[in-house]
């Protein structure tokens, strides 16, 4: 009887869950309102650098975020200028669960489950205000630590783990990720080569009609890259030295 309990618990689960995703993927594509995104920090690391640095981050901190969805929308022709709304949720004390490194399907599901489950624990409280989507960004003191892990957003659940650096001198690096992992969790996918991160020939390219074609001037945010020559290419410093492409705002629905 308590395993029959369990299975239809779970079952439940599994169904609300999907019905959620449903819902929130027609309403955050829809660009009907403001995209409501609630940035929870993570102390990545456990230093005194990374809880000195959350504790002075400020709403503001993101406002290079909603600047750069605006401008890019109204390049679009959509008629609202402010469609991402980004607040600055209170510090998660706890990590979430990694990704499995085999890669199985039957593993990423489960993770996935477990790291929305995660998510509802640690965010969802009647005293914050709505979100469509949750970013929990986990900092490093990039004294200690060189390169962070490979962020990710998931459509499923709405959710981003970003992995960012604990220090001002990072901050306009960091929005690029953080954007970048934003418009995953709407639907956008990646634009560049996987193990060489080379970006992908046109819709990886700012100015795929540019001539001559190298060095580009400008990233488009999904390759996460500018394309300098054929073989070789540089993060952006910032949300200015980037665009969304035409895939991109199509796959967001910003364009048919």
């Amino acid at each position: 009887m308590f395993r029959k309990l369990r299975i239809f618990l779970l079952l439940l689960f599994l169904v609300n869950a999907a019905m959620g995703t449903w819902l929130a993927r027609a309403r955050t594509t829809s660009w009907d309102t403001p995209l409501r995104v609630m940035v929870y920090p993570i102390n990545g690391d456990g230093s005194q650098t990374t809880a000195r640095y959350i504790s002075e981050l400020r709403r503001d901190n993101f406002s290079a975020v909603e600047a750069f969805f605006g401008e890019e929308a109204q390049r679009y022709g959509l008629p609202k200028k402010d469609l991402v709304d980004v607040n600055l949720g209170s510090e998660v004390k706890a990590l979430p669960p990694p990704p499995p490194h085999d890669g199985s399907t039957v593993h990423i599901m489960l993770w996935s489950l477990s790291l929305r489950l995660w998510a509802w624990r640690q965010a969802e409280h009647p005293w914050q205000p709505d979100q469509h989507v949750r970013m929990f960004v986990l900092f490093y003191d990039p004294e200690k630590t060189e390169r962070v892990a490979h962020s990710l957003g998931l459509q499923k659940g709405l959710i981003g783990v970003v992995h960012a650096f604990s220090s001002k001198h990072q901050d306009a690096q960091n929005s690029v990720v953080l954007a970048h992992e934003l418009l995953h969790t709407v639907g956008a996918t990646d634009k560049y080569v996987p193990g060489t991160n080379q970006p992908v020939f046109p819709e990886g390219y700012g100015d795929p009609e540019k001539l001559p074609l190298h060095p580009q001037q400008f990233a488009e945010l999904m390759a996460g890259r500018t394309a300098i020559s054929e073989t070789e290419s540089r993060m952006p410093l910032s949300l200015d030295q980037t665009v969304i492409g035409g895939k991109t705002a199509r796959e967001i629905g910003w364009i048919q």
